[in-house]
């Protein structure tokens, strides 16, 4: 809530319909695509006063073209031990002072290039890996949010305006005409 950041769910799956989908306008060579790639912690006040709070979250993601190219991974690694560990709170839950129980913790910029003529994108999670005082559980199934991110932005140079035809004619110089 402090940052005022929206917050997106990455969720796991090979479909890249499934993901986060980014369009982008035409460019003229590669484009910089840049994002936050945050863990997704279910913070628990009760957990954390008793001392069960500790958790340390590995997600890994993927960006890919809409037919499945991989164009690059992020990995975002962090710890929680107290609130203090979370990055942001998010606004429009139950919980007390009305935030979600889930909250984005740690931070990692993630910045990919992503080649001219490729106009969408998707960003899709691979795995995620937690280790609690319970143990230790790897997560890869089908549809399950695994991670969080902010702060999408694009840097590009935008592709030449397309003509029309008519404006692309070549004016052919007529004859002097006799009187």
């Amino acid at each position: 809530m402090g940052s005022k950041l929206r917050f997106c769910d990455v969720m796991t799956s090979l479909v890249p319909s499934e993901g986060i989908l980014i369009r982008f306008s035409p460019h003229k060579g590669p484009l910089k695509l840049s994002f936050d790639l945050h863990n997704r912690h279910t913070y628990s006040e009760q957990e954390t006063s008793a001392g069960r709070g500790y958790a340390q979250y590995t997600a890994t993601i993927g960006v890919l073209t809409m037919d499945g190219k991989l164009l690059g991974r992020g990995v975002v690694q962090s710890e929680f031990r107290s609130a203090r560990d979370l990055f942001d709170r998010i606004s429009g839950g139950a919980g007390p002072r009305g935030v979600k129980a889930v909250a984005p913790t740690g931070i990692e910029r993630i910045v990919m290039e992503v080649p001219e003529g490729v106009d969408e994108v998707s960003v899709l999670g691979e795995k995620l890996s937690v280790v609690t005082l319970a143990g230790a559980n790897l997560f890869t199934a089908a549809q399950r949010p695994i991670a969080v991110v902010s702060n999408f932005s694009a840097e590009y140079t935008a592709a030449p305006a397309k003509t029309s035809p008519a404006a692309t004619r070549k004016r052919v110089a007529r004859a002097p005409t006799k009187r």
